[in-house]
């Protein structure tokens, strides 16, 4: 199998130079896929507890996958009871796919889990790793789980992890920590001009008194932004606005 299509140099600085996400996600969607995964899914969220992982409208969701897969994996919630999804939140690094599927032969799995593993062997989702990143809040968690192409068993998976597993890690660790640096909008997340200007002065601690001289609006048009900013970002009040489009990496953003 030929893996280097770029050079490690190569990919690493394409990868921490991509000025936006979707060119981020091409590039190592591409480089995954000569290693011999080729679908992808990153997730991470910045709101866990000990019982929810959050609105799934406030994750950071990336795939290759098709919609048949991620409508039913994603949408349906199919996610939440994944043998490997629960192992990424329990843990660090990296795992083959093995583990699930020694839960199914042995019997061990719950009834959910079992169904989830039947949804993926129906959508040739078989073979593959899951990478769990180190997480620096109770509340964060992020993670990816790389599928191999069809027809690969989870044999010809483990033997590629032999050869290239530290450096398919290092690649996804480089993705992951590059992400958490650039704006990502989700659906319907996208704040207008206008819109991020009035949160950053809030953050700045400007009155909107202060707000309105310093964008030449009168304080009623600063208010409708910062309320459509609040709708925008399904918060009740402007400081979890300011807190949220800071995690979406959408404030001080530089114009394109």
């Amino acid at each position: 199998m030929t893996v280097m299509t770029t050079t490690r140099r190569d990919y690493l600085e394409q990868i921490t130079n991509a000025p936006s996400i979707e060119e981020l996600w091409s590039l190592h969607c591409a480089k995954m896929a000569d290693y011999g995964f080729d679908r992808l899914l990153y997730g991470f969220t910045r709101y866990r507890t000990n019982t929810s992982l959050g609105d799934p409208e406030d994750f950071v969701i990336l795939t290759n996958h098709s919609t048949a897969y991620t409508d039913v994996f994603m949408g349906k919630g199919l996610y939440f009871h994944a043998p490997m999804v629960k192992w990424a939140l329990s843990n660090e690094g990296a795992c083959s796919w093995r583990v699930a599927a020694e839960m199914m032969t042995t019997g061990t799995l719950t009834e959910s889990e079992r169904k989830v593993l039947e949804f993926n062997r129906s959508m040739n989702v078989t073979a593959g790793y899951a990478i769990s990143f180190k997480s620096i809040s109770p509340r964060t968690k992020g993670a990816i789980a790389l599928t191999g192409k069809p027809g690969m068993t989870q044999d010809d998976v483990d033997a590629i992890w032999e050869e290239y597993g530290r450096d398919i890690v290092i690649f996804n660790n480089v993705a992951h920590l590059k992400i958490l640096t650039l704006p990502y909008s989700g659906p319907a997340r996208e704040l207008t001009k206008r819109q991020r200007e009035a949160l950053q002065w809030v953050g700045d601690g400007k009155t909107t008194q202060d707000i309105a001289l310093l964008m030449g609006l009168t304080a009623a048009t600063v208010e409708k932004h910062l309320r459509l900013a609040r709708e925008n970002l399904n918060v009740e009040t402007t400081a979890q606005a300011v807190l949220k489009a800071a995690f979406l990496n959408q404030m001080f953003v530089i114009e394109a």
